[in-house]
């Protein structure tokens, strides 16, 4: 009889436990919820209406779709919860929020994040859960705007590099251009190199659509993943010197209003296009590479 009573009492011990973690994860969102809903409408109104951070829903989306697909491996990893580093890092991420959010500062604000959710993940959970949702925690990044001292720094240098390339570039092929620091003047037309024309969100952006796809990929080469990586800036600069070149030859042969109409969106369609071609280009080439590498050290061993 005592046998039978242990046999008919074990399964009762995760069906307790589980309504108690159920509603730890619970409360966990909800409280996550409280947080971050009212920065993400905050943001539908200001700079996710921007070009700079308009892929601002898309990234919150594809961090959600991330989660969701761990979601199992999260809930089977080791119950071992972490409350000092889980706490610490909860209490930091709130510090940078209350921040973020008193001062406006939208960077600070949403670098809560890379804080907040390991930190709930540990207290839940322990390491094996953060283990698992690595990616989706580091994916996270993307959410964060690029702070502004930091886009001031960087794109005064890319607008000139790319003013003098262009204007190099087409002169070498005949055409009449020359230029006065970011202005570049074509014929009789005039155009200033923007900051949106610098690459630096385009960088950005690229790295975000590339960082996903070799994690879709898992490409078992190191050296593969570290070489796509490495490319994504240089990647992005050559497209957005094309773009510039296709907005300059678009304005010498068609005309100003050609130039800054519909054509500039255009153009901002084919730096994108352009980029990831030329990275599913590199991966390919890679990818044949490191193929016959691996064959060649399987056949000599």
């Amino acid at each position: 009889m005592s046998s039978l009573a242990q046999t008919g009492g074990g399964p009762d011990v995760p069906s307790q436990a589980r309504p108690a973690d159920l509603m730890n994860w619970l409360v966990a969102g909800i409280g996550l919820a409280a947080m971050y809903i009212p920065t993400y409408l905050v943001a539908a109104k200001g700079i996710w209406q921007s070009d700079d951070m308009g892929h601002g829903p898309i990234i919150l989306a594809i961090v959600a779709w991330l989660f969701w697909g761990v979601k199992d491996q999260v809930a089977a990893a080791a119950l071992k919860p972490s409350p000092v580093l889980g706490w610490g890092l909860v209490l930091f991420g709130l510090l940078a929020y209350l921040m973020g959010r008193v001062f406006n500062i939208s960077s600070v604000e949403f670098f809560s994040h890379l804080l907040v959710v390991p930190g709930v993940l540990l207290l839940l959970r322990g390491v094996g859960a953060v283990r698992v949702a690595w990616f989706a925690i580091l994916y996270l990044i993307f959410l964060v705007p690029l702070p502004a001292t930091f886009v001031d720094a960087i794109t005064g240098p890319l607008k000139n590099w790319i003013s003098v390339l262009v204007v190099e570039l087409l002169h070498m092929v005949g055409y009449p251009i020359a230029r006065v620091g970011v202005v570049i003047t074509v014929g009789p037309y005039q155009l200033l190199v923007a900051d949106a024309c610098s690459g630096l969100h385009s960088m950005f952006s690229l790295a975000a659509v590339g960082t996903l796809y070799m994690f879709l990929m898992k490409r078992q080469s190191r050296m593969h993943n570290l070489i796509m990586v490495l490319s994504m800036v240089p990647i992005a600069f050559c497209a957005n010197i094309l773009r510039v070149i296709t907005l300059v030859l678009v304005t010498y042969h068609l005309g100003d209003e050609a130039g800054q109409g519909f054509l500039h969106g255009f153009a901002g369609m084919v730096l994108m296009m352009a980029a990831l071609l030329l990275f599913f280009v590199l991966d390919t080439l890679l990818s044949l590479v490191f193929k016959e590498r691996k064959r060649s050290v399987a056949a000599a061993a």
